[in-house]
């Protein structure tokens, strides 16, 4: 059998495993169950379910937001293992003379942010929990690679940055944080799979969750190489990556109940503000909870 695992930039963990698979990680995880490794590159993380789901990927992980919309919109998947918590991975950036001290300052507002990213997830809980609305309250538009500059301008009133382009906008200067991420949301990378997968071949899921233990021991431990590969790679400069991997955690931890709880109070949120169409039941996407998806459940 051959496992084929989804990578995107969006996602560290599986990126640096991607980059360096030629080293043996991963294949040498699996090597002993008798299986083969391949990498499908995409670009949009947000696609992940539909590519499990259509069998193109057998194995994926994304941040927050893209395995409850997966699950909405019918994917049965089954969450595998989540990173530790990412509190500087990201931040909602205004300009530092905006007269926003809050969220609930925006109201009315423009935001560019990653739409259907964990960035969702970080700006729905952070209106939610001022009394706001992610789809009444502000005017939330995809981010692109003129945003900073947008931001700047005064065209667009908040940004949400992460990695080298958060590090880059604070090493410029003149931009202010109005919100942590680690202040609203944990904001884990998560891990997750099909159920036929996770149920029937379980030791194949912990061969892979090794083997993307063991190419964030190689990041933590080489950040400067690290960085150099992603800037070769995507653009950006070494120095910069190399601030936005060193605030990362490198750490895989198993799924817990406080994950779910998290992910379940995000899909309620989503569902409230009509990000969602379908109402989704979290916990529906254990191994081990049975096949169909919690929107199916529920509608």
């Amino acid at each position: 059998m051959t496992i084929t695992i989804g990578v995107h930039s969006s996602n560290p963990s599986l990126y640096h495993l991607y980059h360096l698979s030629r080293l043996g990680l991963a294949r040498e995880e699996l090597a002993p169950l008798g299986e083969s490794v391949v990498f499908h590159p995409y670009t949009d993380g947000v696609r992940t379910g539909e590519l499990l789901s259509r069998g193109v990927i057998d194995f994926g992980g994304t941040g927050s937001t893209p395995p409850v919309t997966a699950q909405a919109a019918g994917h049965d998947i089954v969450y595998t293992a989540v990173s530790a918590p990412r509190p500087e991975h990201g931040a909602l950036l205004v300009p530092e003379d905006s007269p926003a001290r809050t969220v609930a300052d925006l109201k009315g507002t423009t935001v560019h942010l990653a739409v259907g990213s964990w960035q969702t997830h970080l700006i729905a809980k952070a209106l939610d929990d001022a009394g706001l609305s992610y789809a009444d309250d502000i005017t939330a538009v995809r981010s692109g690679d003129d945003s900073e500059e947008l931001l700047r301008t005064g065209a667009v009133a908040a940004w949400v940055a992460q990695g080298d382009r958060l590090a880059a906008a604070r090493r410029t200067g003149g931009l202010r944080t109005l919100i942590r991420t680690g202040d609203v949301i944990t904001d884990r990378s998560v891990f997750f799979t099909r159920r036929d997968l996770a149920e029937n071949r379980p030791e194949i899921v912990e061969a892979l969750t090794r083997a993307l233990q063991r190419a964030d021991d190689w990041a933590a431990a080489h950040p400067r190489q690290a960085a150099e590969i992603a800037a070769a790679d995507l653009g950006g400069s070494a120095d910069d990556w190399e601030t936005a991997l060193r605030a990362l955690p490198w750490r895989i931890e198993p799924v817990t109940d406080a994950f779910i709880a998290e992910q379940q109070e995000a899909a309620d949120i989503f569902h409230r503000t009509g990000f969602i169409e379908r109402p989704v039941t979290v916990a529906q996407a254990l191994a081990g909870a049975g096949a169909g998806t919690g929107a199916d459940r529920a509608a």
